[in-house]
């Protein structure tokens, strides 16, 4: 389960507009060292933000190691943010280092169902939007679905299914409890009207789970 998306949300945004930032990108594969999703943020962006990665020296161009990005839990994007693989890993950087919201053009399909998995609110806006948003002291209010910067109101979109997710700091298997009285009623009602395939299910190692 994740810490619910706070509301609201405010914090400056970090511009980092470039379009096509793949996974690998965000965090290469030469940075995961470990199959869970800690230790990851010290390798987040590593082929940009360092300027050696091995003795971790830093790119002081790079926009998160600007003093006045450190801390920032806003980033802002460009077009296809997160293509590439489906490396889950990229979020987990994202939200370990404290990015809780990415504000892009648009996103890669699977990168943006890992980010609400994941308690990372993805935002698609115009790249205008995007561009004003540079540097700016950014309010994400969930619950009103809008961003709140420079005297403008941006609405963006977001599915109730992944709404409720990002508000109740959900994952996919506790969405899916959430509906457990229902899948009980359910399997209650199919056990008297079909009760040969739980009797299958007892006998049968493959079926135990039933």
């Amino acid at each position: 389960m994740n810490a619910p998306f706070p509301q609201p949300l405010t914090s400056i945004a970090a511009p980092l507009i470039v379009d096509n930032v793949d996974t690998d990108t965000i965090i290469p594969s030469r940075e995961i060292r470990s199959t869970g999703r800690e230790g990851l943020a010290d390798g987040l962006f590593a082929p940009w933000r360092y300027s050696d990665a091995d003795l971790r020296t830093e790119n002081p161009d790079f926009v998160l190691n600007r003093s006045e990005h450190r801390g920032a839990s806003i980033l802002l994007g460009g077009a296809n943010f997160g293509c590439g693989s489906s490396r889950e890993h990229a979020v987990w950087a994202l939200r370990e280092w404290g990015i809780r919201c990415v504000i892009a053009e648009s996103f890669a399909p699977i990168f943006h169902g890992n980010c609400i998995r994941n308690g990372i609110v993805p935002i698609a806006l115009g790249r205008a939007d995007v561009e004003s948003l540079a540097n700016a002291r950014v309010m994400v209010d969930l619950k009103a679905r809008e961003v709140n910067a420079l005297d403008m109101v941006l609405p963006f979109t977001l599915d109730t299914e992944a709404h409720l997710m990002l508000t109740h700091g959900l994952d996919a298997i506790d969405l899916t409890m959430t509906q457990a009285e229902a899948i009980e009623g359910w399997l209650a009602t199919d056990r008297i009207a079909r009760p040969w395939i739980y009797l299958v299910a007892a006998i049968s190692p493959r079926g135990a789970g039933l």
